[in-house]
């Protein structure tokens, strides 16, 4: 997520998951990965996501509920935050957000196993 300013000038950004601030004068800090309309998750809740829904077959299917990456209520396994169980993201959108961060020659993530 975005803290903006009235004006639309972003104060900060959020993991909208565990709410960790990004810092981008950070050199030492990977990136996050933004969903629509600035919704952000950072790569430890990436991995915590892609660990438990693709790796263990876990997270439930919320029917009726929106994944907050993509906006859309799909029919598939999806991981709820820790902080805020209806802050979700879907099983296709941790499988986007995971190549899409691997191509980064700047990162060293690897999915986890």
């Amino acid at each position: 997520m975005h803290r903006t300013r009235p004006d639309g000038t972003v104060i900060e950004s959020l993991c909208d998951y565990c709410r960790t601030v990004f810092d981008q004068n950070d050199p030492e800090q990977p990136p996050m990965i933004e969903g629509h309309q600035g919704a952000l998750i950072c790569l430890k809740c990436l991995s915590v996501a892609y660990a438990e829904v693709v790796g263990l077959q876990g997270g439930h299917e919320h029917s009726g509920s929106k994944c907050t990456m993509c906006l859309e209520d799909r029919k598939q396994p999806q991981w709820a935050s820790p902080l805020d169980r209806e802050v979700r993201v879907c099983l296709r959108c941790i499988k986007q957000g995971a190549t899409a961060i691997e191509k980064d020659p700047d990162v060293a993530w690897k999915r986890p196993v």
